[in-house]
């Protein structure tokens, strides 16, 4: 792989995991309360998740065909404070050396949001720290599809992948955990819904907001009778 140039026991602090960075894209109080407040649920998505990540989970090395196949590997960049584990690393030999090209197994199939390309691309950016060597693009592997989704590093994702470190950094740093905001098509796929209950606050912050607008409306209607 070349000289390393960093290594998780080498960053300052707590490392932010590089999951997280999916989890802060898909929705920043779910990674909140995952990775500060360390809650914790499982439904089937989850399940099939972790099934599929066992597989890929177990620290090996092979070459064939000129492409050395790394999995399990650890991964670090000390200028983002992240850290976490690639599935997969396919080092393809080329004249000038090896390029690294990272590939992250997903159950499912492809989203129409991008915290996949942005897990994937954070790990493009502790290999490119690493070995001192660009990496242009990745893939996801989606187990319903039994696909490779080729993913290129471009300059839009890289900057939402350095953003999303920031902004779930700077929660970590605070100890906060944002309010629950309820989006319909991401809420009902999250295992955390009953913990997180956004219908509830939704409501409680409707309610809030009528008697609110009475108050201004009505300087009598809060006050209670006599």
């Amino acid at each position: 792989m070349g000289a390393t140039k960093g290594s998780p026991d080498e960053l300052d602090g707590d490392p932010i995991p590089i999951s997280a960075l999916q989890h802060a894209v898909y929705c920043l109080r779910q990674a909140a309360l995952i990775h500060i407040e360390r809650v914790w649920a499982e439904n089937r998505f989850t399940a099939e998740g972790r099934v599929l990540h066992d597989v890929t989970h177990e620290a090996g090395s092979r070459k064939s065909r000129g492409v050395r196949r790394v999995t399990a590997l650890p991964l670090a960049c000390r200028r983002l404070n992240i850290a976490g584990v690639a599935d997969l690393v396919e080092f393809r030999a080329g004249t000038d050396g090896e390029t690294a090209f990272p590939i992250e197994y997903k159950r499912g199939k492809p989203k129409r949001h991008r915290a996949d390309e942005v897990q994937l691309c954070a790990q493009a950016l502790c290999l490119e720290e690493m070995t001192g060597r660009p990496v242009s693009e990745g893939a996801l592997f989606y187990g319903e599809t039994k696909r490779r989704v080729v993913v290129s590093f471009d300059a839009e994702l890289r900057r939402l992948t350095e953003d999303a470190a920031v902004a779930f950094g700077a929660l970590v740093a605070e100890g906060r955990t944002p309010p629950p905001v309820w989006r319909p098509d991401r809420c009902r796929a999250c295992s955390l819904l009953e913990l997180c209950r956004p219908k509830a606050m939704r409501k409680s912050a409707l309610g809030f907001r009528q008697r609110a607008l009475a108050a201004a409306l009505d300087p009598a209607a809060d006050e209670a009778p006599q």
